[in-house]
């Protein structure tokens, strides 16, 4: 039986979405071709007739993940950002988790089209601190630009950090408490300012 255009381009996307919770869940290499096609329910042979490498297709599940994170994002406020983001909840959260946190150190060893795709999602996270923050008025935006780098900065590596710790250490949610509460120490104004 023929697909249609509009259902060959849903099942590419339902492949992409599949991939995306997958790859965040394993790692790039934790996720062959065969049992990603079974996961999302198709065959392995279809794999090829939606795209010509697997690198493609990582690179578009990386897209995916970072315009969820934004749409999970938005109209969120800094704070309430930080609060999520550095919690018990999103650090259990793999496959529903920040694309950063999960995959960062794979894609610095994938091709430039992955890379690029991190790069878009590290651009639009900084895009969506900045439509979030209430930012001390009087830094010119080069300086608040590099105060959002160090927020992205921090909360992804204290999150890698904790879920590089077992499941139930004390370390893994004290990495989290500590780091929570220096970046809201930072977002936070103070009354002098």
């Amino acid at each position: 039986m023929k697909v249609t255009k509009a259902q060959a381009q849903a099942n590419r996307a339902h492949i992409v979405e599949t991939a995306s919770v997958l790859f965040r869940e394993r790692g790039y290499d934790g996720v062959g071709i065969a049992d990603l096609m079974a996961t999302a329910g198709f065959t392995h042979g279809g794999f090829y007739k939606h795209f010509p490498s697997k690198a493609e297709l990582l690179a578009e599940a990386a897209t995916c993940g970072f315009a969820q994170g934004a749409a999970k994002a938005d109209g969120v406020d800094a704070v309430e950002f930080v609060r999520h983001y550095l919690s018990r909840e999103h650090r259990d959260a793999r496959g529903e988790g920040c694309t950063m946190a999960a995959l960062c150190v794979d894609a610095a060893r994938q091709p430039e089209s992955i890379k690029t795709a991190f790069a878009s999602g590290v651009e639009s996270m900084l895009a969506t601190l900045a439509n979030q923050a209430s930012e001390g008025d009087g830094q010119c935006a080069e300086d608040l630009r590099v105060r959002r780098i160090e927020v992205i900065a921090q909360v992804v590596g204290a999150l890698m950090l904790s879920r590089a710790c077992p499941d139930d250490s004390p370390l893994a949610d004290e990495i989290l408490d500590v780091c929570r509460t220096a970046v809201l120490t930072r977002l936070t104004p103070r009354p002098n300012e």
